[in-house]
């Protein structure tokens, strides 16, 4: 294809996008590019809107085009498409288009690509977005509800607590029998049995017990000891 074919490309462009490509010479000129993507939920960001570059080298379209991507002017930033980031990965997505279609006009199934090319990148970001926002919540959920459920029991966790459960209740069985001994004893005394002195206390290793007051010789410990009249 010589100047002539290229012309004729550049026509049949005009029709296509009338609004939307500007020249800048006989062999360059620009093609507007406004994105097809439906908002999310709340977000009133406008759509995408950026400029393909396009210059003829002499020997088009036996080789490709020359190919820039530029910000449209005044058009604010998206949160999900940065084109001095992103450029050259939408420049490396137009390659395998432009080696199929050697030989051929190519521009508009560049155009159609390259805007496929930038909205994939958008939606990929927005799907991330929300599997993150998805995780934060399942994960905030999970150490919510591990408030209510308490720590995980292991088998050293059971060993533990049983060890201590059979030393508590032993502890409480010697008491009860304590408290028992005492009441017996009381009961004994109360029937008229006669009391034991401090020195029989003292060698049954039962002094020191006593919950009376005003008799120290009731004690702890006596147990079935009865002494006759």
């Amino acid at each position: 294809m010589g100047r002539e074919d290229q012309k004729e490309e550049r026509e049949v462009l005009e029709s296509i996008f009338p609004d939307e490509i500007t020249d800048i010479s006989e062999t360059e000129y620009r093609v507007s590019i406004t994105l097809d993507l439906e908002n999310e939920s709340g977000d009133e960001t406008p759509p995408p809107t950026f400029l393909l570059r396009v210059s003829y080298p002499e020997d088009y379209p036996d080789v490709g085009p020359d190919l820039d991507i530029l910000p449209a002017p005044n058009t604010p930033k998206h949160p999900h498409l940065d084109l001095a980031e992103d450029k050259p990965a939408l420049l490396s997505a137009l390659e395998p288009t432009v080696e199929e279609n050697l030989g051929m006009a190519m521009i508009f199934t560049l155009v159609s690509a390259l805007k496929e090319a930038a909205e994939q990148i958008i939606i990929d970001r927005r799907n991330a977005a929300t599997e993150a926002r998805d995780a934060e919540a399942r994960k905030a959920e999970e150490a919510e509800n591990a408030k209510f459920m308490g720590e995980r029991v292991t088998r050293e966790r059971f060993l533990a607590w049983r060890e201590e459960f059979y030393k508590e209740m032993a502890e409480k069985e010697r008491k009860e029998a304590e408290e028992k001994m005492i009441e017996d004893a009381k009961k004994r005394r109360g029937s008229g049995d006669k009391k034991l002195t401090g020195r029989q206390l003292w060698e049954r290793g039962l002094a020191g017990k006593g919950e009376d007051e005003e008799d120290e010789d009731i004690v702890e410990g006596v147990k079935g000891v009865k002494i006759g009249a």
